[in-house]
């Protein structure tokens, strides 16, 4: 039997938000044979509201202020499974999804990094499902934000998730950190995770969305040398001058 820990991300502070972590709680655990695969599911929570009651579930409640990477960090330290999948709530995972990424793994002992087709986005950008197996580090085309499958070991080369990104950029991030490392990723078209595009996103205020969002690009393109220390530091000196 495989084991993968599922480390999902909510802030049910909505009973439709609420509903939209159960759905995808449910189709996840729907999704595989348990006899095969069984699923640990963790479930860090932002909103104070209740557990989770499914099997093999757990909910955290972190008193921190959010942060995408630091609370999927947070989910990386309290689980162990040497396979582990980093997913939004906003998800409707289909039968064998997992299944098609662990026989590309197994095809490919260099691949240790996926993320599923999703019936939305991929054909939009040229994609298209059961069309086989496309290596890259494009993020929306190669690598999904909303679902990285991935092999723990690889985090004893990159270390942790970058914690300095609250939101936005995050997955831009960790593909150009794969990338830096040579650690081989690959969109899986076989794999099947539908997203649902930002959900609890489209409860923000238009100040908190660009606080989430834009803020973070002049850090990105700081760490990756496309932006000046200079022009980074500027645009924080005007951020705070706004406040």
């Amino acid at each position: 039997m495989k084991i993968i820990d599922i480390i999902l991300l909510s802030n049910a502070q909505t009973e439709p938000l609420r509903q939209l972590t159960e759905n995808a709680i449910n189709s996840l655990l729907d999704s595989e044979d348990p006899a095969k695969i069984r699923f640990n599911v963790l479930v860090i929570e932002s909103a104070q509201t209740r557990p989770y009651p499914f099997p093999c579930c757990q909910t955290i409640f972190p008193k921190q202020v959010f942060g995408y990477h630091k609370f999927m960090n947070l989910g990386l330290r309290q689980t162990q499974a040497p396979l582990v999948c980093l997913c939004n709530n906003d998800l409707i995972f289909h039968p064998g999804w997992a299944s098609a990424i662990l026989r590309a793994f197994d095809a490919d002992p260099e691949l240790k990094s996926a993320s599923p087709f999703c019936s939305f986005n991929h054909p939009e950008r040229g994609f298209f499902a059961d069309s086989g197996i496309h290596y890259g580090y494009e993020v929306r085309d190669h690598l999904s934000g909303w679902c990285i499958f991935l092999k723990r070991e690889i985090l004893a080369v990159t270390g942790p998730l970058e914690e300095r990104l609250r939101f936005w950029y995050s997955d831009n991030d960790y593909a150009k950190t794969l990338e830096k490392h040579g650690i081989q990723h690959a969109l899986v078209t076989s794999s099947k995770v539908d997203h649902l595009e930002s959900q609890t996103l489209k409860t923000k205020s238009e100040r908190e969305r660009l606080q989430l969002t834009g803020d973070e690009r002049y850090f990105f393109e700081y760490k990756w040398g496309s932006r000046s220390y200079f022009s980074y530091l500027n645009h924080k000196r005007k951020q705070l001058f706004k406040k």
